[in-house]
């Protein structure tokens, strides 16, 4: 197997010393980053022959994307090679997939699969038991530490009432759920090959009265695939859209405060049911451009999830 297939596959998992991860990160960033008339080049040269020496390429010249990513998620006490390894096999799934023909850049398109490789990864690390399976609790595992550190509040196993308030209000979420999580986050380093019991001579640990009635590691990583995918064929559909009609979805159906009609109408000079019925028209031209992607791709989407899928780097 050559270097370059050796540095983004096994490698990583073994790494084990700052020595090694220092050694890994001074060759990821000896990969030169690719003009985009190589890139585009490149890409339809896997695309159209499968030509391996071009997928390696692409693989090594968006190494230090990985990297630069999975250092955002160091917070969380996970080795950060295994991170960038995690990150690694979301880069080689959004190589195989990727469509230069589309007119974006790789690293655009490579930043959401190994954001969602690296964010399953922390989540079915962190905890045995389910952490939350819906975007919303997902996203609170990832930002609760943020708000709580620009808060000032510090890293207690229990909130008081007046911080729960202030978080609650900060996330616009409630404060049993903000409490629930701060726990789970405060009990990270709990060992769970602790014993449990009095009992003289007793086997029991606390693992072993730990059940996972969720999904397993396998769903919940299909299911951040599917919704960064999700999420990238709502991008690619938006941007297919002339700029006035962008504009009106945008800030009526993806902003969390949407601007009004009337606002929007005295903005481009136009009446307010003209905002609406141009407001209707692109959500059904999104709608549409995105249930076209997902039924075209399906097939290959779970593919790709049923395993990682990586033959051609090796």
């Amino acid at each position: 197997m050559s270097s370059t297939a050796n540095i983004t596959t096994g490698n990583l998992s073994a790494l084990s010393s700052e020595g090694s991860l220092a050694q890994y990160l001074k060759e990821a960033w000896s990969y030169p980053v690719l003009k985009p008339d190589e890139e585009l080049m490149l890409a339809e040269r896997w695309r159209d022959a499968e030509d391996v020496e071009a997928a390696h390429k692409l693989v090594t010249s968006h190494l230090r994307l990985v990297v630069k990513i999975a250092m955002g998620y160091k917070g969380y006490g996970l080795p950060v090679s295994d991170l960038i390894s995690e990150g690694n096999i979301g880069l080689m799934k959004a190589v195989k997939k990727f469509e230069p023909e589309r007119g974006f850049r790789l690293s655009t398109y490579a930043m959401w699969w190994i954001k969602a490789a690296i964010t399953e990864y922390v989540l079915r690390s962190w905890s045995l038991v389910k952490m939350g399976t819906v975007a919303a609790q997902k996203k609170l595992f990832f930002s609760l530490r943020r708000h709580k550190q620009r808060l000032g509040i510090g890293d207690a196993y229990d909130l008081t009432p007046q911080q729960a308030k202030l978080l609650s209000t900060d996330l616009s979420i409630s404060e049993d759920e903000i409490v629930n999580m701060n726990r789970r986050l405060a009990s990270r380093d709990m060992s769970l090959n602790a014993p449990v019991g009095n009992d003289e001579g007793s086997t029991m640990e606390f693992q072993d009265q730990l059940v996972d009635e969720g999904a397993s590691p396998e769903d919940q990583l299909s299911m951040g695939e599917e919704s960064s995918l999700h999420h990238n064929l709502l991008q690619n559909a938006i941007a297919d859209l002339d700029e006035r009609d962008r504009h009106i979805f945008i800030e009526r159906r993806l902003k969390d405060n949407p601007v009004t009609l009337e606002e929007l109408g005295e903005h481009y000079g136009i009446s307010r049911e003209r905002v609406r019925q141009l407001e209707v028209r692109a959500f059904e031209r999104v709608q549409a451009a995105v249930t076209a992607a997902i039924a075209a791709g399906r097939e290959q989407a779970a593919m790709a999830v049923m395993g990682t899928d990586v033959a051609f780097i090796e």
